[in-house]
């Protein structure tokens, strides 16, 4: 029989009467047999993750605030009791809290203390479906460098196998020292994908509380298109840059087994949702753009050195200043005498970007460095572009009119995609721009 694994985000496992929703979804559909949860979300505005919850108990641990402590684990204690009267069930969760408690109290990892949301809620979601509960440190596996390995996909097909259906908690997996360990925050939709990859599932559905994928971000654009599919590519730049429907890693897992992905509402279960496919099968050049998507807080560091692109190793040396500070580069836009590199301020704290500043000076002597901070980069993504002349012209002609100045621009050789560099205040007015005029 055809599999399709279902992950629920955290506002599908907000209170117990949304789980029996949840339920009612996964048993309409006697494909989804395997479901990845994540830990409770918010209930209403204003109320608090469950995995906030969890990580400011560790802090407070650490820190021998135990009063607070108390207080906050009393949060998380009886927001999941409440969950359990919900779906009126017994499960035996204040034992499971109480344990929980006390090894956080112990001194168990940071890791460990917020895979428990997750850990409870699979456990909760197991008994509401009458399914079993499989934990997934018994197949996922991280390597010594903390990345994902291979075997975790072996391991999962010859466990999954044995368990026709069965609900599995997200985020988390087991490091090469046997201990508990998460994925990057929203790495629960990497569990789900990494399930769909070990079952060879025809559909990975991530059910989320919107009913797609939307061109732009309905915070910054009123009302935006639902895009009704795009390809593995497309979703790839438009999460990286800050379309947070899924993760932008849980592509990975299902790319290489040629897995469709379907985004879908949790709360209306009947729209269509969107599909996030491995190739696009066909352009449409009325509408090259599929998306637009901004994040905020880069510095760029512009080089420019007479004769650069004669200078051998130029770059190498270079980058070699970013590695010995552990930095990473976002992008990398060059001329033949200029290159800029694009950097993430959270890689800028403390007084770093004086030092890198200072490194490059006397490592590859420029003419003249100039730093740009507060910058904001908006990438407008799209298969259709390639195809369509004019796209770049109609893109700058609509900030050149919303009087947006544009500060970098840097474009793939795939053409998938213009990104542009503008002042930080002008990031959502840019994203509006190239909105209303591709859509």
């Amino acid at each position: 029989m055809s599999i399709k694994v279902c992950k629920f985000g955290g506002t599908s496992m907000a209170d117990g009467n949304i789980m029996k929703r949840v339920a009612q979804i996964v048993t309409a559909d006697e494909k989804r047999r395997y479901v990845v949860v994540s830990a409770p979300g918010k209930r209403f505005g204003g109320d608090i993750k469950v995995t906030d919850l969890l990580y400011q108990c560790y802090k407070q641990a650490q820190a021998g605030e135990l009063s607070a402590f108390d207080e906050t684990f009393s949060k998380i204690r009886n927001r999941f009791l409440y969950i359990e009267k919900e779906i009126d069930k017994n499960l035996g969760l204040d034992g499971l809290l109480n344990d929980i408690k006390e090894k956080i109290l112990a001194g168990e990892s940071e890791d460990y203390c917020a895979s428990r949301g997750e850990y409870l809620a699979a456990n909760i979601m197991a008994s509401v479906l009458d399914i079993p509960f499989v934990d997934a440190t018994e197949f996922i596996r991280f390597n010594q460098d903390g990345l994902l390995d291979e075997s975790t996909y072996e391991l999962g097909a010859s466990l999954l196998k044995k368990y026709p259906r069965a609900v599995i908690p997200g985020f988390y997996g087991l490091d090469a020292n046997g201990k508990i360990k998460t994925f990057s925050r929203g790495g629960g939709d990497i569990s789900g994908a990494i399930v769909a990859n070990a079952v060879a599932a025809e559909l990975y559905e991530n059910w989320t509380d919107v009913s797609g994928f939307f061109a732009c971000d309905p915070r910054i654009v009123q009302n935006p298109k639902c895009i009704s599919s795009l390809s593995y590519q497309e979703l790839r730049e438009l999460s990286y840059m800050g379309a947070n429907v899924l993760h932008s890693e849980a592509i990975f897992p299902v790319r290489v087994a040629g897995i469709p992905i379907r985004i879908c509402n949790t709360f209306r279960p009947e729209d269509a949702g969107t599909f996030i496919v491995p190739k696009v099968t066909g352009v449409d050049l009325d509408t090259p753009v599929t998306g637009i998507a901004g994040k905020k807080d880069f510095t760029v560091i512009s080089i420019e050195k007479s004769m650069m692109n004669a200078e051998i190793g130029f770059t190498m040396r270079l980058l070699s200043v970013l590695d010995r500070y552990g930095v990473s580069f976002e992008h990398l836009p060059s001329g033949i005498d200029t290159i800029s590199l694009v950097i993430d301020n959270e890689y800028l704290q403390n007084g770093l970007l004086e030092k890198l500043v200072q490194e490059i000076k006397e490592t590859v002597h420029p003419d003249i460095v100039h730093i740009h901070e507060d910058i904001a980069l908006v990438a407008t993504v799209g298969h259709g572009m390639k195809q369509n002349v004019g796209t770049s012209a109609r893109l700058f002609k609509a900030l050149s009119e919303a009087g947006i100045n544009v500060q970098m621009i840097d474009q793939g050789s795939s053409e998938l995609n213009i990104i542009v560099g503008v002042d930080g205040k002008d990031c959502e007015n840019c994203i509006n721009a190239i909105y209303h005029e591709f859509f």
